[in-house]
């Protein structure tokens, strides 16, 4: 099955982050947060495995930076 692409206000539901972080962390290109991509010239979107995989990370790692 394909990999689920994102938006901001799906990732709020998912997460309890607001949206408008993950827009923050997507413009500043945070490097340790999940990577965005556009698709078209408006639309940022996230992989659901990759933020998925965040999430587990955060858990490990008690919500710090590795």
């Amino acid at each position: 099955m394909a990999d689920r692409l994102l938006r901001a206000n799906q990732l709020e539901e998912l997460t309890g982050i607001p949206a408008a972080t993950w827009r923050w962390w997507a413009h500043i290109e945070a490097p340790d947060k999940p990577a965005s991509f556009k698709l078209g010239k408006r639309r940022r979107v996230w992989r659901e495995s990759t933020v998925l995989a965040w999430i587990a990370e955060q858990e490990n790692h008690g919500g710090h930076a590795a």
